[in-house]
């Protein structure tokens, strides 16, 4: 696959990634204007009770920023309302007001109050932070800071148009005395919603239609990578039948993963592979990110077509390759000194991965195999812990939150490959029992990755080694 390819892959996937978001962001959007508000236009919560035993319940700083008004490119008025309905507990006269901060911190001064924190809608929790005090404070009404205010028996309603600045909502008593408990409920009305929901769900369809395109055509007519390796067969050749006394053995599972250990491993080198592998971290990022994108696109194919499309295909296995290299390199195995390659092709490096492409896959097993049917074998890979990078991390190990930026194993093998490099430290040599060993967890590992990433439907294998051959099945003649 060229590098021209490849490059319209990586980036058509992120571009397509970022517009299925903004895509997904607008339509929620417009959802939510068409469904969640009320007959005046508003989204509101919950009418909940929120009660004090001091002078005042207060809302945390409401900073808006700079003040924009008047004719310039954003009036506030224009982006969003705030409605507030009150209603003190009892029938007894409450005071609902928004004032400027400094003007409101100056009028409670000394006074006692509760500063309400951490509101939760559903369900309903609040806590408060007291702020003490021993003054009383004059009755809210007479004060002429107030932005907005309202106060009396029975339900309260302020409404106020969004001003830049710094804020303060204040609920009391309209007679400003102690011991305050009011029915409340918070209301927005977002001007813009319509408009940005809108050029959300069109910019983020063209950004997705752009970086489909880019993709298609960085997949299409994507060729081979040269011949395979002993024991994998050529991605898309047709099977040859041959007599059976000249049929060779069936091949071992298609999915080929190899390492020649190097009998001259540096004894401090490992120490800084971290460091020099940075650049590889950094490309296998955005490879791992067109991985997944491609691998959705390959699902859906496979589920109406029972086909692998051959680019797609060609490139992710390109891309578990380069990662196979860089683990081997680094600390799912420290098998080699050697600096790995920048690429998605087959190279001569002492680490190969290949998975034999197939002709037809099931539609059926598409919906279920990466999930379910692979559950023991994500039990199995947790405990070896291996580094599969970003997108084979998260099929194999169950999670983004095991994503692997140094390319430590962790988990079995990471410990066995700390005393690998301990040993290898001191006496130069890499026990060759405990490489065996590290070899077939990765092995098994990326077999797993690549059964999850759909591009095989025959079970992983419970085993370490590459796999026997199996005897060839004898052949029938029709009468």
């Amino acid at each position: 696959m060229s590098a021209g390819r490849i490059v319209l892959l990586v980036i058509g996937s992120i571009l397509a990634l970022i517009g299925l978001g903004i895509a997904i962001a607008g339509a929620v959007g417009l959802i939510a204007y068409g469904t969640a508000r009320d007959a005046d236009g508003y989204f509101t919560t919950s009418t909940e009770r929120f009660e004090s035993s001091r002078y005042a319940l207060v809302s945390e700083e409401i900073d808006l920023g700079t003040e924009v008004d008047g004719p310039g490119p954003v009036d506030w008025h224009d982006l969003a309302d705030v409605r507030v309905r009150a209603e003190g507990a009892g029938g007894r006269p409450i005071f609902v007001g928004i004032g400027p901060r400094r003007a409101v911190d100056a009028y409670l001064a000394g006074v006692a109050v509760d500063e309400v924190r951490d509101v939760d809608f559903d369900p309903f929790e609040v806590s408060y932070l007291a702020r003490p005090g021993t003054r009383r404070p004059a009755p809210p009404g007479a004060q002429g800071f107030w932005a907005a205010q309202v106060a009396g028996s029975g339900q309260q309603t302020l409404d106020w148009e969004v001003e830049g600045g710094t804020w303060t909502l204040v609920v009391m008593n309209a007679d400003a005395s102690a011991g305050v408990a009011a029915d409340v409920q918070l209301g927005i009305k977002v001007g813009i919603l319509l408009g940005l929901g809108i050029g959300l769900l069109v910019g983020g369809l063209v950004l997705l239609g752009i970086g489909v395109t880019m993709i298609v055509l960085g997949a299409r007519g994507a060729g081979g990578e040269g011949p395979p390796p002993e024991g994998v067969a050529a991605a898309g050749a047709p099977a040859v039948t041959a007599p059976a006394a000249e049929r060779p053995p069936p091949a071992r599972y298609p999915v080929l993963v190899e390492g020649d250990l190097d009998p001259g491993l540096s004894r401090w080198l490992w120490l800084v592979k971290w460091l020099l592998a940075i650049p590889h971290y950094i490309v296998l990022v955005f490879l791992w990110i067109a991985f997944l994108v491609m691998s959705v696109i390959a699902f859906f194919a496979i589920l109406f077509t029972a086909r692998y499309p051959r680019g797609i295909f060609d490139f992710n296995v390109g891309v578990i390759r380069w990662s196979w290299r860089v683990a081997f390199y680094s600390y799912s195995a420290l098998g080699t000194d050697r600096y790995p390659p920048f690429s998605l092709e087959r190279t001569d490096y002492p680490a190969r991965l290949e998975v034999e492409y197939p002709e037809r896959l099931s539609r059926g097993l598409v919906l279920v195999k990466w999930w379910l049917l692979a559950i023991p074998h994500y039990v199995v890979v947790g405990v070896f812990g291996a580094s599969l990078w970003g997108a084979g991390a998260w099929v194999g190990r169950g999670g983004w939150d095991d994503w692997d930026w140094g390319g430590y194993g962790g988990g079995l093998i990471g410990v066995l490959v700390l005393f690998a490099a301990i040993v290898l430290l001191f006496t130069a040599r890499y026990p060759r029992g405990m490489f065996d060993f590290v070899m077939g967890m990765n092995r098994w590992s990326y077999r797993v990755l690549a059964y999850a990433a759909l591009m095989r439907d025959e079970y992983p294998p419970f085993r370490l080694d590459q796999g026997p051959r199996e005897a060839p099945e004898p052949q029938r003649h029709e009468a």
